[in-house]
Parts: C-alpha cells; sequence; structure tokens
C-alpha cells in the first residue's frame, strides 16, 4: 500500500466533493436572490427616508406592504411569460413566484405615515420620522 498515492486520491475526492458542494451553494444563493428584489435606502435632510424597491415584470395590485412589529414587509407575485410564437417554433419563457424583502424600522419611524406609490416597476417608500424624534433648530435668544 502506497501511502503517497492513497493520500492524492483521499485530496481528490475531497476536492471534488468540495467543487461539487460549492457549485450547491452557487445555486441556491442564484436562486435565493432572484426572490429578493434589489432595493436601494436614502436618508433625506428633512427627517425622511426613502427606500425604492425594484418589482420589474409585477403589477401594482400583486403588492402587498404590511408593518408587523418593527418590520415593513413587501410582498410580491412575480407573473412573467414571454412567449413567441414563429412558423418554424415556439419559445416560452415563464418566471412565477413570490418574492419578499423585509426592513426593519427604527423606533423612531412614524408607522402611520409610511407612504408608497408603485411606477415602472419600482416601489418608492416614503418613510418619516415621529414628531418627537425630528430634529428642531432652536433660536438663539
Amino acid at each position: 500500500m502506497d501511502i503517497v498515492k492513497t493520500t492524492k486520491d483521499i485530496a481528490e475526492k475531497v476536492e471534488d466533493k468540495v467543487e461539487k458542494g460549492l457549485e450547491v451553494v452557487k445555486d441556491t444563493f442564484n436562486n435565493v436572490a432572484s426572490h429578493l428584489p434589489l432595493a436601494n435606502l436614502a436618508k433625506h435632510d428633512n427627517d425622511t427616508f426613502t427606500i425604492e424597491v425594484d418589482l420589474p415584470g409585477v403589477k401594482k395590485e400583486d403588492i402587498e406592504l404590511k408593518v408587523e412589529d418593527d418590520y415593513l414587509t413587501v410582498t410580491a407575485i412575480r407573473r412573467y411569460k414571454n412567449e413567441v410564437k414563429e412558423d418554424d417554433y415556439y419559445l416560452c419563457e415563464s418566471n412565477f413566484g413570490v418574492i419578499s424583502r423585509s426592513f426593519v424600522l427604527s423606533d423612531n419611524i412614524d408607522r402611520d405615515k409610511i407612504q408608497a406609490k408603485f411606477e415602472d416597476g419600482r416601489l418608492y417608500l416614503t418613510l418619516e420620522k415621529v414628531e418627537s424624534k425630528k430634529t428642531k433648530s432652536i433660536s438663539i435668544k
């Protein structure tokens, strides 16, 4: 029994398993990422915040916004179908599924003043600070 050859064989098997495992992890992350819409968060000087959530292929009526505890959750159903019918071929690509994204709301966000607007595949959320937490200017006498 050649210990060097046996060690090399074992190392090759482990390396193959690790590579296959990494491919599975990569595929899993790609699948999860396809169900997490991209979002941009911006803070403004006037005590407001905006969140822009990309929801291409989603209709306004298929979007649900919910505030529960300290979370604002955007859930949508994407129903996309690209169908091409030609004389010599037929192509149909579909992408159906629920996509969701949650945002943690700090204590200084007024839950009753959250506004939402949907335009051209993008959801615009506006959040305001609670009145008592807003920046106030103090005049000097």
